[in-house]
């Protein structure tokens, strides 16, 4: 065969071929395009509910069961200060001192004329017995011895003041010496050493370490849902613990508004004085509505938001959008209601590639919100 055949049948090979790989690829092309791939959603039903559950926290402070300010009975000088603030104390521990050098020298004044006082009284005890004797020879008149009777009793009288005075002296120096009621920790120290205070000024804030107590306000239109006794859920930080209602303020608070309840925390919380606690009660609400997932809602317009409602149309599954309102929300739920109808299929997540109109095949298998 000559060269010129040969290239004829070469030409003709690869005119063959290239038409066959047309025709494939023309076949293929034809069949994706008959076949029309619809988006899968996720859908559920709305199940109408007349009510729902939810959670209302309210605000309060943690209080000390004790918390005083703890100071001297008398005036005087600070003489000595053994504690300070931030350092735990037990109760009867020594606190501070004041200078008691006037009350010892009236001290020692009051035992000087207590033994005074008494060297009369045995002078007049002996000289009221010999008169007796006397009396007895009629040497000494009845006048007499009524004098020495009532010498006797004024002595005795004086003896009595004092006494009472050395007692009063006692009191004051042990009132001198300022000791812990009961234990807790030291707050704040309000005085330095060698300062002269008044009576009744505060040295020390102490805070008690047991019977902490939580003081927190509710509205008055729920006060009919609190009493004495009750169990109660509290919160401080991140400590959740179950406590009892130990008294409900009979008057309303004049700047807040509400009713103050008194609640005893277990002994073992560690909580601290001026802590912010929450009291969490749940509330049954009547008001039907949907529970939906959250991520089956997005942006409306004027506060709303929009839920994508399946529809049926000329058996196609087409995407409808509806206004609704949340009505309250969990951490993943919301209960809703607006233009929506008991039964109809929602998209429950994927809104984000979906749009009003669109034709889609629903997945009716995802799980239930509640």
């Amino acid at each position: 065969m000559d060269l010129t055949a040969r290239r004829f049948w070469r030409t003709t090979h690869i005119c063959v071929f290239a038409f066959a790989s047309l025709t494939a690829c023309q076949k293929e092309v034809t069949e994706h395009a008959t076949t029309v791939m619809l988006p899968t959603v996720t859908s559920q039903t709305l199940i109408l509910t007349p009510s729902y559950q939810r959670i209302q926290t309210y605000t309060g402070t943690i209080r000390a069961g004790n918390t005083t300010g703890v100071g001297f009975e008398l005036a005087g000088k600070l003489n000595e200060l053994q504690a300070d603030s931030g350092i735990k104390v037990k109760q009867g521990q020594i606190l501070a001192v004041l200078d008691t050098r006037l009350l010892e020298a009236e001290r020692q004044e009051i035992q000087a004329s207590l033994a005074q006082t008494q060297a009369d009284v045995n002078l007049a005890t002996s000289t009221l017995k010999r008169n007796q004797q006397l009396k007895k020879s009629g040497y000494v008149s009845e006048q007499l011895l009524d004098e020495n009777h009532g010498q006797l009793s004024s002595l005795a009288a004086v003896k009595n003041r004092l006494l009472a005075s050395q007692y009063a002296n006692q009191l004051k120096l042990d009132k001198s010496i300022l000791m812990a009621p009961f234990d807790g920790t030291i707050s704040q120290r309000l005085h330095n050493l060698g300062e002269v205070i008044t009576a009744g000024s505060p040295i020390f804030t102490l805070v008690g370490n047991i019977n902490s107590e939580a003081y927190i306000g509710i509205p008055v239109a729920l006060a009919d849902q609190f009493y004495a006794g009750q169990q109660v859920q509290v919160s401080v930080q991140d400590q959740i613990f179950t406590a009892n209602i130990a008294g409900i303020s009979a008057e309303v608070n004049p700047v807040s508004r509400t009713l103050q309840l008194r609640i005893s925390l277990p002994k073992d919380v560690r909580v601290i004085n001026g802590e912010i606690a929450y009291l969490h009660q749940q509330q049954q609400v009547a008001q039907a509505g949907y529970w939906v997932p959250i991520s089956a809602l997005t942006d409306g317009i004027r506060g709303l938001w929009n839920l994508y409602v399946i529809k049926n149309q000329e058996q196609q599954s087409v995407i409808e959008r509806r206004d609704v309102e949340i009505l309250y929300t969990t951490q993943d739920m919301a209960y809703i209601q607006g233009a929506i109808e008991p039964k109809e299929t929602y998209v429950t997540q994927g809104l984000h590639k979906l749009i009003v109109g669109q034709v889609i095949s629903p997945n009716p298998n995802a799980p239930s919100p509640l």
